[in-house]
C-alpha cells in the first residue's frame, strides 16, 4: 500500500520491515526495498551515515592544513575539506567552481 505524505512529491511504502542493525520495527520507507540490501531505521541510519563521513552531528566538515597550489592559477591553497592524495590536480575554490559551470 503506497501513500503520499509530508515529504512533498516523495511516494512512502508501506510494510513489515525489521531494522538490520537493531532489530526495531519499520512500517513505511521512501524507497520499494529489494530484499538484497540491509534496511536501517532512521536513528541506525543517522548514526550510520555520521560514522561513515567522519563528520559529527554539528556538521562541521574536518578540514586539512597545507601549503597547495591550483594547478589552473597556481594560488596558493592552505586548506581543503579532504587530505589530496597528490597535489596535481588540486584547483582552488575559484577555479573548481568555474570549471564545474
Amino acid at each position: 500500500m503506497d501513500n503520499q505524505n509530508s515529504f512533498g512529491d516523495r511516494q512512502m511504502h508501506q510494510g513489515n520491515w525489521s531494522c538490520s542493525a537493531c532489530g526495531a520495527v519499520i512500517t513505511e520507507l521512501p524507497f520499494e526495498p529489494s530484499g538484497d540490501r540491509p534496511l536501517f531505521c532512521r536513528d541506525c541510519h543517522r548514526k550510520q551515515r555520521d560514522d561513515n563521513s567522519g563528520r559529527q552531528n554539528s556538521g562541521e566538515r574536518k578540514m586539512y592544513q597545507g601549503n597547495w597550489k591550483c594547478s589552473v592559477c597556481g594560488v596558493v591553497i592552505t586548506e581543503l575539506p579532504f587530505e589530496p592524495r597528490d597535489d596535481q590536480s588540486l584547483m582552488c575554490r575559484d577555479c573548481y567552481r568555474n570549471q564545474k559551470s
